[in-house]
Protein backbone atom coordinates (compact mmCIF):
# COMPACT_ATOMS: atom_id res chain seq x y z
CA UNK A 1 0.00 0.00 0.00
CA UNK A 2 1.33 3.43 -0.90
CA UNK A 3 -0.72 6.55 -0.16
CA UNK A 4 2.23 8.89 -0.68
CA UNK A 5 2.51 9.73 3.01
CA UNK A 6 2.40 6.14 4.29
CA UNK A 7 3.85 3.03 2.69
CA UNK A 8 2.97 -0.37 4.15
CA UNK A 9 4.94 -3.49 3.33
CA UNK A 10 3.70 -7.00 4.08
CA UNK A 11 4.82 -10.56 3.45
CA UNK A 12 2.61 -11.88 0.63
CA UNK A 13 2.30 -15.21 2.43
CA UNK A 14 1.35 -13.63 5.79
CA UNK A 15 -0.27 -10.21 5.49
CA UNK A 16 -0.79 -10.00 9.28
CA UNK A 17 2.88 -9.03 9.65
CA UNK A 18 3.34 -5.52 8.35
CA UNK A 19 5.65 -2.56 8.65
CA UNK A 20 4.74 0.97 7.62
CA UNK A 21 6.87 4.03 6.99
CA UNK A 22 5.14 7.36 7.59
CA UNK A 23 6.33 10.82 6.51
CA UNK A 24 3.30 12.68 7.93
CA UNK A 25 -0.33 11.92 8.70
CA UNK A 26 -3.14 12.89 6.34
CA UNK A 27 -5.68 13.69 9.07
CA UNK A 28 -3.87 13.85 12.42
CA UNK A 29 -1.60 16.56 13.78
CA UNK A 30 0.71 14.08 15.52
CA UNK A 31 2.55 10.99 14.25
CA UNK A 32 1.99 7.77 16.20
CA UNK A 33 4.96 5.78 17.46
CA UNK A 34 3.24 2.47 16.76
CA UNK A 35 -0.02 1.18 15.30
CA UNK A 36 -2.00 -1.64 16.85
CA UNK A 37 -4.88 -3.29 15.00
CA UNK A 38 -7.70 -4.55 17.22
CA UNK A 39 -10.89 -6.50 16.55
CA UNK A 40 -13.21 -3.91 18.11
CA UNK A 41 -11.80 -0.38 18.01
CA UNK A 42 -15.01 1.06 19.48
CA UNK A 43 -14.71 -1.13 22.57
CA UNK A 44 -11.04 -0.22 23.04
CA UNK A 45 -11.87 3.47 22.62
CA UNK A 46 -14.63 3.21 25.23
CA UNK A 47 -12.24 1.47 27.62
CA UNK A 48 -9.54 4.10 27.06
CA UNK A 49 -12.03 6.89 27.77
CA UNK A 50 -13.35 5.08 30.87
CA UNK A 51 -9.79 4.70 32.20
CA UNK A 52 -9.08 8.39 31.63
CA UNK A 53 -6.42 7.86 28.97
CA UNK A 54 -5.24 10.91 27.05
CA UNK A 55 -6.82 10.75 23.59
CA UNK A 56 -4.69 12.82 21.19
CA UNK A 57 -6.65 12.07 17.97
CA UNK A 58 -10.37 11.35 18.19
CA UNK A 59 -12.10 8.20 17.01
CA UNK A 60 -12.30 8.76 13.25
CA UNK A 61 -13.46 6.87 10.16
CA UNK A 62 -10.68 7.49 7.66
CA UNK A 63 -11.14 7.60 3.88
CA UNK A 64 -8.62 4.77 3.41
CA UNK A 65 -10.79 2.22 5.21
CA UNK A 66 -9.74 2.28 8.84
CA UNK A 67 -11.44 3.49 12.01
CA UNK A 68 -8.86 4.73 14.49
CA UNK A 69 -7.88 6.91 17.41
CA UNK A 70 -4.57 7.89 19.01
CA UNK A 71 -3.90 7.55 22.72
CA UNK A 72 -0.83 8.62 24.68
CA UNK A 73 0.68 6.03 27.01
CA UNK A 74 2.07 6.96 30.46
CA UNK A 75 5.58 7.37 28.99
CA UNK A 76 4.35 9.78 26.29
CA UNK A 77 4.33 7.37 23.36
CA UNK A 78 1.45 7.84 20.91
CA UNK A 79 -0.41 4.66 19.97
CA UNK A 80 -2.57 4.45 16.86
CA UNK A 81 -5.37 2.03 17.73
CA UNK A 82 -7.20 0.94 14.59
CA UNK A 83 -9.58 -1.50 13.00
CA UNK A 84 -10.31 -2.06 9.33
CA UNK A 85 -13.81 -1.23 8.16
Amino acid sequence: MDHGWIVTLADPSDSTRQVSVVSHDASASVLPDVSIEVDDVDAVYAMAKQLGAEIVHPLTDEAWGVRRFFVKDPDGHVLNILGHQ
